[in-house]
């Protein structure tokens, strides 16, 4: 009897090899993220993404990616993108989604659809400056996840976990992270 081959389309054994190598060699593990971004019109901006560093060289990916970000016709705005905190949402979306293939892919287990809903609360008072009490960003953050797979609701709820832990952009938003910004 042959074991069926898993195939999620992810290269989980090159992951485990770069990761052992990166462990080796720490210092080729820092990697730092760039986006640019460029007022357009009202609130409407686009943002580049194309260069980031990391293995201890400039890299680039091989094309450049452009994101718009607006606000909706009930912010008086024209509705040309996400708001930047639809987009923040996407990328927690993303993120978890691409984990639960890799884990998926790297403990044999066949996915055949996954669809991650997010969704923030998010009381717009503080960011309109009409109550200095409310917070400018999300009161709180839902994801939930819709999984087909050949496996027991425990091995992807273990799935939804692993992934969950090993998100950068579920970090980022769960934990507190220094921004600083600047002018010049």
């Amino acid at each position: 009897m042959t074991t069926p081959t898993v195939n999620n389309n992810v290269n989980s054994e090159a992951l485990l090899q770069a990761r052992d190598a990166l462990k080796e060699t720490p210092e080729a593990a820092e990697f730092v993220w760039k986006v640019t971004s460029e007022w357009k019109d009202g609130t409407y901006s686009q943002q580049t993404i194309e260069h980031f560093s990391g293995l201890g060289a400039a890299q680039q990916h091989k094309q450049a990616f452009v994101l718009e970000g607006d606000h909706p016709e009930v912010f008086a705005s024209e509705d040309r993108g996400p708001t930047p905190v639809e987009t923040v949402l996407a990328g927690l979306a993303g993120c978890l989604t691409a984990g639960v293939a890799a884990v998926a892919q790297n403990r044999g287990i066949q996915l055949h659809s996954v669809k991650a809903t997010v969704e923030g609360n998010h009381n717009v008072l503080g960011i309109l400056g009409g109550d200095p009490e409310v917070r400018n960003g999300f009161n709180d953050v839902n994801v939930r996840f819709d999984i087909d797979a050949d496996a027991s609701p425990d091995e992807i709820a273990a799935l939804v976990a692993q992934s969950q832990k090993r998100s950068a952009v579920f970090d980022a938003l769960a934990n507190p992270t220094n921004v600083n910004v600047s002018v010049g």
